[in-house]
């Protein structure tokens, strides 16, 4: 994409997540005159190496004050597809909160 201009174009970025940090400067920094783009990922489903930092977490504390962008967070309740994928997701979210809340609370005991 270097050296590539998206104008009068409406660009969508699936799968987001999986971006390294300089993919995601490279892609936003395409956008031309009268373009669009819309960025999406799943934040929790981020398949990177453990090394690489994700380009969709890296760049959303950088962009989202920015005026003219939105970033919009969705939740299990938005979930529509079956109902038990939004429950399987609840169930997911409450096992990582309870491992960290367990990891916490043993991290504070050894010192």
């Amino acid at each position: 994409m270097r050296g590539r201009t998206f104008s009068n174009a409406f660009v969508i970025l699936d799968e987001a997540q999986n971006t390294t940090r300089t993919q995601m400067k490279m892609f936003l920094t395409r956008m031309g005159e009268r373009s669009r783009m819309v960025i999406t990922g799943d934040q929790s489903q981020i398949d990177l190496p453990k090394d690489i930092k994700s380009g969709l977490t890296d760049c959303i504390p950088k962009i989202e004050h920015i005026p003219g962008i939105d970033v919009i967070r969705f939740s299990d309740g938005d979930v529509v597809r079956h109902p038990l994928a939004a429950k399987i997701i609840k169930a997911y979210d409450e096992w990582e909160d309870k491992k960290k809340r367990y990891a916490e609370a043993n991290d504070s005991d050894g010192e």
